[in-house]
């Protein structure tokens, strides 16, 4: 997360812009380098509109093409690039699989080759057997395209496997900051304590030690 956000004495910057009391109007340059893939790929795209549509609208919206029919060759190469036919381009959403779905809009938040990349809970509405792939595709693109990414998640074994910093915010503050090795292989506040000890891990006994620390935490809490 280093680089692409900061938050002190009150101070939010994105891209060295200062987010805080900022103006639609003057945010308009900075949307091109900002990408966004959405919770619910269900719910994220038009269901009117074709895939190819869906996956051009930022290109169309920002003119860099004048229509979905001209922006096609870049959206086969968008598709292709999450491991898409582009024959899917030319279907719905409804007709593809939630996997298929986010990794479509992955495509759509790469169309204008962001420098950032916010993704919020992509993979919570996904199957646990499609999570693992939809992740492994997301560090493939960050290290092949480039990109910085603020990866938003309460599920810390996603965090864990793809970020370089954590930031942990609890009832909207933020409590903790380090490296992953320094949040996650000892954190210093309990909400943070209490998150790692509620992970699942396949050792009866140590899932049990868990459990006791994760009462003792809440118990300390209340």
């Amino acid at each position: 997360m280093a680089g692409l956000t900061k938050v002190t004495g009150g101070s939010l910057k994105v891209l060295g812009a200062e987010m805080l009391g900022y103006r639609e109007r003057d945010f308009k340059h900075l949307r091109k380098d900002i990408g966004f893939v959405f919770q619910d790929p269900a719910t994220s795209f038009n269901p009117l509109l074709t895939i190819a549509e869906c996956v051009a609208e930022p290109l169309v919206v920002h003119k860099e093409v004048s229509s979905p029919r001209a922006a096609r060759k870049r959206v086969d190469e968008l598709l292709e690039a999450v491991q898409l036919p582009k024959a899917y381009g030319d279907r719905y959403p409804h007709e593809l699989s939630g996997g298929q779905r986010q990794r479509a809009s992955l495509a759509r938040s790469l169309a204008l080759r962001p420098k950032l990349l916010i993704a919020d809970e992509p993979t919570s509405a996904l199957d646990v057997s499609v999570q693992a792939r939809v992740l492994e595709l997301f560090l493939e693109l960050q290290q092949d395209l480039g990109f910085a990414s603020l990866f938003i998640s309460h599920d810390l074994a996603v965090v864990g496997a793809l970020s370089d910093r954590i930031a942990v915010l609890y009832r909207g503050d933020l409590v903790e900051v380090g490296t992953t090795a320094q949040v996650l292989g000892a954190p210093q506040h309990p909400y943070t304590q209490r998150l790692l000890a509620s992970l699942p891990v396949p050792d009866p006994a140590e899932q049990a030690e868990r459990r006791r620390t994760l009462e003792q935490l809440e118990n300390v809490g209340s």
